[in-house]
């Protein structure tokens, strides 16, 4: 067993060796780690057969050398004999390699020299290289100078930090580089200084901008309106467009904005932008936008144009008083507005279109308040239609920027009712002054001319009239044809309103009759009833007035055709409105037949008054009294110039006078401070009756029936005939009979009479007793009063 275990360790340490003496020096590790891995001792059985193999290559080596040796000594000896040789080939090689190096010490002179050479050319590329780093640098950094010396600030320079850091090693650069801050700053603050320069300016000059920007508004407008009439007729067939206040056709042709100046079309007319320098904002905002810092400008710029909105949009004080104050106002504010869309269009996002719909929606509500205040204190029509004008003008201009109007044109409504009251009440002073200096007479015409100037002034047709020879009378007076006129110079006046408010010819239409409802219904009217209630105008200037506007309310469907002819809207159209200027004269000829009845009344007073009765005289003078007789002549003329009016207002007129004078005279004999009548007070007063009864019945104004204007007699003649023939019998015994004689008489007012006849029969008591005639009368007297007493007491009861 222990000779197996020894052949197994000489196996194994025979494989090591063969390992060791074939494998690299590098692997003997771990194989000498193996023999101390194995038993004890093992590795002093291998350290035995390593000396014993050491031993066997000292004896295989040593064979060797033996076997050589001879060899090696030849060798030595040939080494020997070529010693001489090689030291003669060493003083060769001394002498050559000297030779050599004085030949070559030129050629290394000039070869240091090309190293050196060599070198610079290196180190002069090396500084160019850098140099070309370093110029940009440096050229931007002397521009950035240059420029702000010149103040012109191309601050995109300030953010090229790429060049920085490519030569940032160098000390001028890091210098520049501390100081870019401070510039950008500097940079800043100036170009705010120039933006502070610039909306002071702004606000400054807006009034001229906005100026610039309405005028070519209404040349426009003023263009276009001559190019529509043209077209109309058929001078232009193609659409027109405008482009920077020019005018052109689609051919390509320049038409100046004023057609009849080829001078002014050819001069160019400067845009509202042209009159602005907009470099500062457009410098600003560049500016804070390369420096990250744009929306702090945005915050500003539209912070301080939210400010001068306001100051933009106060008025003056007296800005009402000429068409001037308001024409600054408006060129303020559409300058203001043109800027900012302006800046709007060419910026991107410095101002938005919600902050400008801002603005203007708070610029519009201030807009409207002030007009509508001042507006109220214009009372010239001309200054309200300049204002309506500039309103137009103001609305066109910002609507072309793209700014909703529509609350501007409803303004104008507003604004149309304030120029209508103006207008009435101008026209209330022009209808006066017709009136006042009316002569109240027919118009005389001496030739045909003047016939035909007449007529060409008021719509006047009458057969009867034509057919006379000249001279002649028109039953109007010259007021009529200047009502007339005036009624249709305020129409052109209204109309003038209504032009440009971009409006159908229907609601035109509807603004020019109602307008024109208001002249004849409110001022036209008012000023006739005025001047009907005038003291100074008399029967005849009543009567006419009566015919004068009956031919006005004939003129009415005259007017209405004229302004159909304006608006060519037909009257049949279904929400037409209708003059009314009928019921307008109706109603003044109403008052007017009013006041004559009235002024007839008191004229018939007046001569009353003058009645001087002895109303205790013994016997009548025979004929009837002198007040009286005036005053039937005055009627029978009054009623000669009522043949002009209407045959009822006449007829009226003449019952109407007569019933009063019937009245007046039974007041006469009934009035309570008349104390005393005699019979031949009463034989007077019944003498004045009958020449009232045959004026009556001589028919002073056509067309009464029978004996109808004497009926208006009828209550004191009655009362005069029961006096007269003294039948008291007859009344007393048919008294509320229906066919009683005396049926008009009251008993009441024959009471009053007749004890105003007992008095006087009691006066002259003492000569009455000795006539038997009178005593019996006297105690009659007493026995009607009595009876006419119970009938009174029976009548109240």
């Amino acid at each position: 067993m222990a000779e197996s275990e020894t052949l197994e360790y000489v196996t194994e340490h025979e494989r090591i060796l063969q390992e060791i003496e074939s494998t690299d020096t590098a692997c003997v590790g771990p194989t000498l780690r193996s023999i101390y891995d194995d038993q004890p001792n093992a590795h002093k059985r291998f350290m035995e057969k390593l000396d014993a193999r050491i031993r066997n290559h000292d004896r295989e080596i040593e064979k060797m050398c033996n076997f050589h040796h001879q060899g090696f000594v030849d060798a030595i000896t040939e080494l020997l004999k070529v010693r001489t040789d090689a030291e003669k080939l060493m003083g060769q090689v001394t002498d050559t390699n000297r030779r050599l190096q004085e030949a070559g010490r030129e050629v290394t002179a000039q070869t240091e020299e090309v190293i050196c050479c060599r070198i610079q050319q290196r180190n002069m590329v090396t500084t160019v290289e850098k140099l070309q780093l370093c110029i940009p640098v440096l050229e931007m950094y002397s521009k950035l100078k240059e420029q702000l010396e010149s103040k012109r600030y191309q601050s995109h320079r300030l953010t090229d930090m790429h060049w920085f850091c490519r030569v940032s090693q160098y000390r001028f650069c890091q210098i520049m580089a501390e100081n870019l801050p401070r510039l950008r700053e500097e940079i800043k603050e100036i170009s705010m200084s120039d933006l502070k320069d610039f909306l002071e300016s702004i606000r400054k000059h807006s009034d001229k901008v906005g100026e610039t920007a309405m005028r070519q508004a209404q040349q426009h407008r003023t263009f276009n309106s001559a190019v529509a009439k043209q077209a109309n007729i058929g001078h232009y067939d193609k659409p027109v467009y405008s482009f920077n206040g020019r005018m052109h056709t689609q051919n390509g042709l320049m038409i100046g904005d004023d057609i009849g100046d080829e001078e002014e079309a050819d001069e160019e007319i400067p845009t509202a932008q042209d009159l602005v320098d907009f470099s500062p904002v457009y410098r600003c905002l560049h500016i804070y936008t390369v420096l990250g810092d744009r929306e702090t400008f945005e915050n500003y710029y539209r912070k301080q144009r939210k400010k001068q909105a306001r100051l933009v949009l106060q008025p003056q004080a007296n800005m009402h008083e000429t068409v001037e104050g308001y024409r600054r106002y408006f060129n303020q504010i559409v300058g203001f507005f043109v800027v900012e869309d302006h800046i709007l269009n060419a910026t991107q996002g410095l101002v938005t279109r919600a902050f400008t719909d801002e603005l203007w929606n708070m610029a519009l509500s201030k807009i409207i308040a002030v007009l509508r205040t001042h507006s109220s204190y214009c009372d010239d029509p001309d200054l309200v239609l300049e204002l309506k004008n500039l309103i137009v003008i103001f609305a066109d201009t910002l609507q072309d920027y793209g700014f909703p109007v529509n609350r501007l044109f409803d303004l104008l409504f507003e604004v149309r009712d304030q120029y209508n009251e103006t207008l009435l009440k101008k026209w209330v002073l022009v209808f006066r002054e017709i009136f006042e200096l009316d002569n109240y007479s027919p118009i005389p015409v001496e030739t045909e001319d003047e016939y035909k100037l007449v007529v060409s002034r008021f719509p006047f047709h009458d057969a009867e009239i034509e057919k006379q020879d000249f001279p002649k009378k028109l039953p109007m007076s010259q007021s009529v044809p200047q009502i007339y006129t005036q009624v249709k110079e305020f129409i052109y006046a209204s109309l003038k309103f209504s032009e440009s408010l971009h409006r159908s010819s229907t609601e035109i239409d509807d603004m020019l009759r109602k307008s024109t409802n208001l002249l004849l219904t409110r001022t036209l009217s008012s000023c006739l009833q005025n001047l009907i209630k005038k003291p100074h105008i008399g029967l005849t200037e009543l009567v006419q007035i009566i015919i004068n506007t009956t031919h006005l309310e004939q003129a009415c469907k005259y007017l209405e055709e004229f302004i159909t002819n304006i608006t060519n809207v037909s009257p049949e159209t279904v929400h037409t409105t209708r003059l009314y200027g009928l019921s307008t004269f109706k109603d003044a000829r109403h008052s007017a037949e009013g006041e004559i009845y009235t002024k007839l009344n008191q004229k018939i007073d007046e001569f009353v008054q003058l009645a001087d009765y002895e109303w205790g005289m013994a016997e009548s003078d025979g004929r009837a009294s002198g007040y009286l007789m005036d005053l039937i002549n005055f009627l029978r003329s009054t009623f000669q110039v009522f043949t002009h009016l209407p045959g009822k207002v006449a007829q009226t007129a003449c019952m109407s006078a007569c019933k009063h004078l019937s009245i007046s005279l039974m007041q006469m004999l009934l009035d309570t401070e008349l104390k005393q009548i005699s019979m031949g007070a009463i034989q007077q007063f019944n003498l004045d009756v009958i020449q009232c009864e045959l004026f009556a019945s001589s028919e002073p104004v056509p067309g009464f029936q029978g004996d109808t204007l004497q009926l208006a007699f009828i209550d004191l003649r009655q009362l005069l005939d029961l006096f007269m023939v003294w039948d008291w019998s007859t009344y007393l015994a048919d008294y509320g009979q229906p066919t009683s004689k005396y049926l008009r008489v009251n008993p009441a007012t024959a009471l009053a009479l007749l004890e105003k006849m007992k008095d006087t029969s009691k006066k002259n008591n003492i000569f009455s007793q000795f006539r038997k005639n009178d005593r019996d009368k006297q105690k009659l007297i007493e026995t009607v009063v009595k009876q006419l007493r119970s009938l009174v007491n029976g009548m109240s009861s």
